[in-house]
């Protein structure tokens, strides 16, 4: 008897963002979260980054994050996974967009595939124009990194318009002496 064949991992990342009840710990704990998804291993972590809300500005700045997954999971399983950890976080989905919020976890980037469902579009249809999505991302990946309909990520930055994009957050004594697991590659 064989035993059963493992599915092939590819490479999501997943951005991050909070601007409610300590934004900065609910990514960290949401980065935890990720690494110990089934099926997911969490490769890397960017830095935390502040940045200023879209939308309604009567709120406060946002903390973002993009991290990497190597993941068996469907873009659907993992979709449904990132919700299950914004419900956990407090995160309620009334519509309202834009609007402040504990938890957001968006799927940037699954491997090299182009989808387009009800719920669901990969790439993030929005990533290519935020700074707080690219920023945190180049940390992480590959500057070739090829966003499927959108380019190389490197092109993507020189092509910002974003002036006011986000500022990397500095490192508490606590969280660089916890080692919370993989950061971004040197």
């Amino acid at each position: 008897m064989t035993a059963p064949e493992q599915p092939a991992s590819v490479m999501a990342y997943i951005g991050l963002g909070s601007n409610l009840a300590d934004p900065r710990a609910q990514v960290r704990r949401a980065m935890d979260e990720l690494a110990a998804l089934p099926g997911c291993t969490l490769c890397f972590r960017s830095s935390l980054y502040a940045t200023a809300p879209l939308g309604p500005a009567a709120q406060p700045e946002f903390v973002n994050a993009v991290v990497s997954l190597a993941t068996t999971l469907t873009p659907l399983e993992l979709l449904a996974a990132l919700q299950g950890l914004e419900r956990d976080h407090g995160r309620v989905r009334d519509g309202t967009r834009w609007g402040p919020r504990t938890l957001d976890l968006d799927l940037l980037v699954f491997d090299e595939l182009q989808l387009q469902l009800p719920g669901l579009i990969v790439p993030h249809p929005e990533m290519a124009k935020r700074s707080f999505v690219l920023v945190p991302l180049a940390e992480i990946a590959p500057a070739r990194l090829l966003i499927p309909g959108y380019g190389h990520l490197q092109d993507l930055l020189a092509a910002l318009v974003d002036r006011d994009g986000p500022r990397r957050l500095p490192e508490s004594a606590a969280t660089a002496a916890a080692g919370s697991g993989p950061q971004a590659p040197a």
